[in-house]
């Protein structure tokens, strides 16, 4: 009499691999996984695209060792279209911002000390800005004209403008845009994808049935984070593709780059999933979540430099927009592209992220209801 053989034993990993698999179908199937992760990102890429890199004002950094005494700095810092940038401080770091292109002018007020009650200007542009420089100098011989109307006669005896272009790479909308959309991308899928599935399948008694079988629970929440990594990052590499052959996305180190930005993708994704099921946790319906999830993500993309630089806020709401983890995203993923900065370099900005990722976690250990 012949003894059945035993029975093979289950495998964790193959039901694993099967959730995977349907997520990432279910993914592929739902309407607004598509619209969060592909169809909004691209829409405002490509109309920030065509717009170009056009701005109707003028970002000048001011030299640590300007003269501000002056009638020419008073009247440029009254002229609403020169707007100027205050945060760095360093002289060496103004010129290899300058040199990055991610400034576009730098100012310079000094007194002559050859002859007394003259004004030396210099203005260093990057060759990507040189209108802006143009624009600036004209600006400040109309400035000088408002001052004193007899000034007309001997400008060039109370200010002299000295011009330097050096070479740069342009900083185009694109370069500023892009990252912002993929963290727009990222943060709104995984906080209202990740809610709004876990509260389904636990109202559904989906999560219930699953404790009938042999899977590990830690399986169940593994292959949703893992089906949806795998959806995100595959949506974020093709807006990039998209960025660089349509509209000239800078990508510094190339493919480096791309794997850099995909790694800081994939943090950012798994932290941003935290916050998700901490909602479907304390969510009593479906109704409840997009209100629930707007109260994270919304101030986000307004104020985390998303579709303008942090810059433009008042400075009390530039300290709120630096407490936010898509602040450091963004901020991270336009240094890695622009700047050719290595993982390494944007170490400071991952840390936030896992900070925050700890304490999503944190939360969602005590809130998230498996039943």
């Amino acid at each position: 009499m012949s003894v059945p053989p035993a029975p093979k034993p289950y495998s964790q990993f193959r039901a694993f691999l099967a959730l995977t698999k349907a997520s990432i179908k279910s993914m592929l199937k739902s309407p607004s996984s598509v619209v969060f992760s592909l169809a909004f990102p691209l829409v405002f890429i490509l109309v920030f695209g065509f717009m170009g890199g056009s701005r109707n004002s003028i970002s000048v950094a001011l030299d640590p060792n300007s003269d501000t005494l002056n009638p020419i700095y008073r009247e440029l810092s009254h002229n609403p279209i020169v707007k100027f940038n205050r945060d760095i401080k360093d002289t060496a770091e103004l010129n290899a911002q300058l040199q990055k292109g991610a400034l576009a002018t730098v100012l310079n007020i000094r007194k002559d000390t050859k002859q007394n009650g003259r004004y030396i200007v210099d203005i260093h542009s990057n060759v990507a800005k040189m209108a802006n420089a143009e624009q600036l100098q004209a600006i400040i011989n109309q400035s000088m004209l408002d001052e004193d109307s007899l000034l007309h006669h001997r400008s060039a005896e109370i200010v002299a403008v000295n011009k330097t272009i050096i070479q740069s790479r342009q900083f185009k909308t694109i370069d500023f845009i892009l990252p912002g959309q993929l963290g727009f991308s990222l943060l709104a899928a995984s906080v209202f994808g990740t809610a709004f599935v876990f509260f389904h399948l636990r109202q559904m008694l989906v999560l219930k049935r699953f404790f009938a079988t042999p899977i590990r629970r830690s399986n169940m929440l593994l292959s949703e984070g893992v089906a949806r990594l795998i959806f995100q990052l595959l949506g974020a590499l093709l807006i990039i593709l998209i960025g660089k052959y349509f509209f000239d996305y800078t990508l510094v180190n190339g493919a480096s780059t791309v794997f850099s930005m995909l790694v800081v993708s994939a943090i950012a994704l798994l932290v941003f999933m935290s916050f998700g099921f901490v909602i479907s946790g304390i969510a009593k319906s479906d109704a409840t979540i997009p209100p629930l999830a707007n109260i994270f993500t919304l101030p986000q993309f307004l104020l985390a430099g998303t579709f303008f630089s942090i810059d433009a806020l008042p400075k009390w709401l530039q300290f709120f927009a630096k407490l936010m983890p898509l602040t450091y995203y963004n901020n991270a993923l336009r240094a890695i592209a622009f700047d050719g900065a290595s993982l390494w370099q944007v170490k400071w900005e991952i840390l936030v992220l896992l900070i925050w990722g700890v304490i999503g976690y944190g939360l969602a250990a005590k809130l998230f209801k498996w039943e």
